[in-house]
């Protein structure tokens, strides 16, 4: 196995304690000599007092506090930059700003790929892994060295050993894009965050009429895709509905979820305690594998 140094940011200390019991060499960023990580004013601290020399890949999630996140993922990587630790890789599993990955009004900025471009010619990050990024698939993204890493395989097999006579399909035309899934018979129109519309076909209605259904998405925050989704399909007939979800970004959504669908299977890219797929064996091989 290549020598690696991870560095974990305080957002993934989780996945950080379990890539350490699997052998690799793990640092977790510090917090200030009161043991805190902010300043009485709010702001962020934090500290990388050994720094290693060789391959160094940071560890970072865009929640529960993206901007917060962000401006210790650059302390660190400010560090990193001054240091001998070459080359430098990031590795999200979740990545913040990602739904900011296009320009749609006068005025807007495509915040995801500003960061992206930000890291590799400021911080000369050589490489960037994320676990299923919502910007997956848009056109621009082919212009930097970003692996997508899906997850989507780890939550059909937890979901297959609960309903083994389960169909997978995505809720709409993003998700059609990042997981290759066809979306057939289904209308997608958003109000707002909190309001989307979703109306279906007889086609639809065909593909789940007495079937377990299991709707893939990158992320739950409001629900708002997944609530409409799951009652399409209850007006269609389907036996039972269940969630395949990355990024349990909001708690309300996440208990929205709960209450409508029959299980929801999330993945702990981020630190939430109603996750029950673990991620950390995907991390580790593709960080030991490439």
């Amino acid at each position: 196995m290549e020598n690696i140094n991870i560095i974990a940011t305080s957002q993934v200390e989780h996945i950080g304690k379990n890539l350490a019991k699997k052998g690799l060499k793990v640092i977790f960023s510090e917090k200030n000599r009161e043991g805190k990580r902010y300043f009485p004013d709010g702001e962020v601290y934090t500290k990388i007092s050994k720094v290693l020399k060789g391959k160094t890949i940071v560890l970072h999630s865009g929640a529960p506090k993206p901007n917060d996140g962000l401006v210790e993922l650059e302390i660190i990587l400010e560090i990193l930059r001054k240091s001998k630790a070459k080359p430098i890789e990031v590795f999200f599993t979740y990545f913040p700003y990602g739904k900011q990955d296009n320009i749609f009004e006068k005025g807007e900025t495509n915040a995801a790929e500003n960061l992206i471009r930000k890291l590799f010619d400021y911080y000369g990050i050589s490489k960037i892994y994320v676990i299923d990024a919502h910007f997956w698939g848009r056109e621009w993204v082919k212009k930097y060295p970003v692996i997508n890493v899906s997850a989507v395989d780890l939550l059909i097999q937890s979901a297959l050993k609960d309903y083994p006579e389960a169909i997978f399909l995505p809720p709409d035309i993003g998700s059609e894009r990042r997981t290759g899934l066809k979306l057939k018979g289904l209308k997608k129109k958003r109000v707002d965050s909190y309001l989307v519309r979703i109306k279906s076909s007889q086609e639809f209605k065909n593909i789940v009429r007495g079937k377990v259904v299991g709707v893939i998405d990158d992320m739950v925050e409001t629900g708002a895709t997944l609530v409409p989704f799951y009652e399409e399909c209850k007006k269609g007939g389907a036996k039972e509905v269940i969630a395949l979800v990355t990024h349990g970004v909001l708690l309300e959504g996440i208990e929205r979820i709960k209450s409508k669908y029959s299980k929801l299977y999330l993945t702990n890219t981020i630190d939430r305690e109603e996750v029950n797929v673990d991620i950390t064996d995907l991390v580790f091989e593709t960080i030991t594998k490439r």
